[in-house]
């Protein structure tokens, strides 16, 4: 006879309790227990060893054969067409680690990433942007320019099978500037927007950069002063504090574009070469001083402006640079109102001038900055400047703006250095168990009522001993123990134990809150 799937075989101590005409005693292993309650106190806890319980297995379902004659007129000549196909090769073992490159989220990394992007968000509403998103795969030319950028090699790229031109986004900026085109004049600037995506590039790894990453961008369109990019630093300095990380951890660097412009303006160096250096001068610190020099050669520079070139990017004062320029240029009164707004945001302790700042895409225009670790382990930790021109490469009407991007990577690097990782276990308000099989609908019902009120419930969705019912209680951090007993319910009440003090009472269902 096959077996009833309802009915649950425990092993015989249990059936004692379960199956007993006095049902309301609880009399396995300790016949002084009696209600859940008794259950839940501490000096019971030795009858809690009740071992694994028992359950009967479904019984299989089965597909009726026949006997098929292959020439019989019934089965079309289908053959065997209930049958298996016979497994002829042995399952390829695959490899359980993600791409190189990339990364998993189980729940402990998934809770810290959520903590992170918590923050992102927070700190942008706080400052009134709004949030955006676009999709990870656009198209390519999307991300091709003519300045012989390290993007251009580090694009997950295809053709999709509409033969189109397709690549994962390598940053979010240039989906940005495409949905303002799109938007039109149907939105009123100032824009302020910010986004939370995956980013894409193949690249050499080291610590705080991989192929994937998460990417918080903050922008403001349609601002032509300088007052944009420092309401973005005070942004990130928020967010930094928010952390508890300090000007004593973290500064920023800042110049601007304009700086090397006027250089390469003394020198009569082509305007359309000024894309390029920007990309040369971005290695300062990656390569040595004679393979810049090379490269600068190479990109059509005199030794004359190369040198005068480096010396200017060695500067780190203003009131130096204020000297080499003259106060004439545009440049140095930019950088100089950035640094006075700095003084009333209340952040100036964490910026610094430093000529030699350009960052490396092609399409900024004006002041640039980088958040650095003071201590020199890591790589950048977030990036931006001005981008007036952007639009227009896209066939747009240019429009002023501004913005930056922060990873997700190095700042956890970095938080781990400054041991501020926060600890991130689960918390769940409730943990609801039946004592009785037959009782798990009333169960169900209980952890619907709490849910419905907003609680969180982890409910028990299979026959387990109570030590195992603790030790789950213990893992998901639970603040409640509520147990569902067949005299209890029967009263219309549910046992309860306040985990952290070790209180114990009963209350009626309707009354549980």
């Amino acid at each position: 006879m096959a077996a009833n799937p309802s009915r649950l075989i425990l092993r015989p101590s249990l059936n004692v309790y379960f199956n007993s005409p006095n049902s309301k005693t609880l009399t396995f292993l300790d016949h002084s227990l009696s209600s859940p309650l008794s259950l839940l106190a501490p000096r019971r806890r030795r009858c809690f060893s009740i071992g694994t319980r028992c359950f009967s297995s479904l019984s299989s379902s089965s597909i009726e054969t026949h006997n098929v004659n292959p020439s019989s007129s019934e089965n079309g000549g289908r053959s065997g067409g209930f049958m298996p196909s016979p497994i002829t090769e042995t399952p390829q073992k695959v490899d359980v680690n993600p791409p190189k490159g990339t990364r998993d989220f189980p729940p402990e990394d998934m809770r810290l990433r959520s903590w992170l992007f918590q923050n992102f968000r927070e700190v942008s509403q706080l400052f009134g942007f709004e949030e955006v998103d676009f999709p990870v795969l656009e198209s390519e030319a999307l991300f091709i320019r003519k300045a012989g950028e390290e993007i251009r090699d580090q694009l997950y790229c295809f053709e999709d099978r509409g033969n189109r031109r397709v690549a994962l986004r390598p940053e979010l900026t240039p989906s940005l500037a495409r949905l303002v085109l799109q938007k039109g004049k149907s939105v009123s600037l100032p824009l302020k927007w910010f986004a939370i995506g995956q980013c894409w590039r193949y690249e050499r790894m080291t610590r705080g950069r991989r192929r994937e990453h998460y990417q918080w961008n903050m922008d403001i369109i349609g601002v032509p002063e300088v007052t944009a990019e420092a309401e973005l630093i005070s942004a990130i300095v928020t967010f930094f504090k928010k952390l508890g990380i300090t000007e004593a951890d973290v500064g920023f660097r800042v110049s601007s574009r304009k700086v090397l412009q006027e250089v390469l303006r003394c020198y009569n160096v082509p305007e359309e070469l000024f894309g390029r250096v920007c990309i040369v001068i971005d290695k300062l610190e990656k390569i040595p001083l004679d393979e810049i020099k090379k490269e600068l050669k190479s990109v059509g520079m005199s030794d004359e402006a190369i040198e005068e070139l480096l010396e200017v990017l060695s500067i780190k004062s203003l009131a130096k640079l204020e000297e080499r320029l003259g106060t004439s240029g545009q440049v140095v009164g930019e950088l100089k109102q950035l640094f006075a707004l700095a003084e009333k945001f209340g952040y100036s302790e964490w910026i610094q001038f430093d000529a030699s700042i350009v960052r490396g895409l092609a399409y900024y225009t004006g002041i640039v900055f980088e958040g650095f670790d003071r201590q020199g382990k890591l790589r950048a930790i977030c990036g931006g400047g001005r981008y007036d021109r952007l639009l227009s490469t896209f066939g747009g009407d240019d429009i002023p703006a501004c913005g930056f991007g922060f990873g997700d990577a190095v700042i956890v690097e970095l938080l781990k250095e400054k041991n501020l990782l926060p600890e991130l276990g689960l918390e769940v308000d409730n943990i609801v168990c039946s004592l009785d099989p037959e009782l798990q609908g009333a169960a169900a019902l209980v952890a619907s009522t709490l849910r419905g009120k907003g609680q969180s419930v982890d409910l028990v969705l299979e026959s387990k001993p109570m030590k195992w019912v603790f030790k789950r209680a213990a893992r998901i951090n639970s603040r409640r123990l509520i147990l569902i007993g067949k005299s209890e319910w029967e009263r219309s009440t549910v046992a309860v134990k306040i985990l952290s003090t070790g209180e114990q009472y009963e209350v009626k269902v309707d009354e549980l809150d």
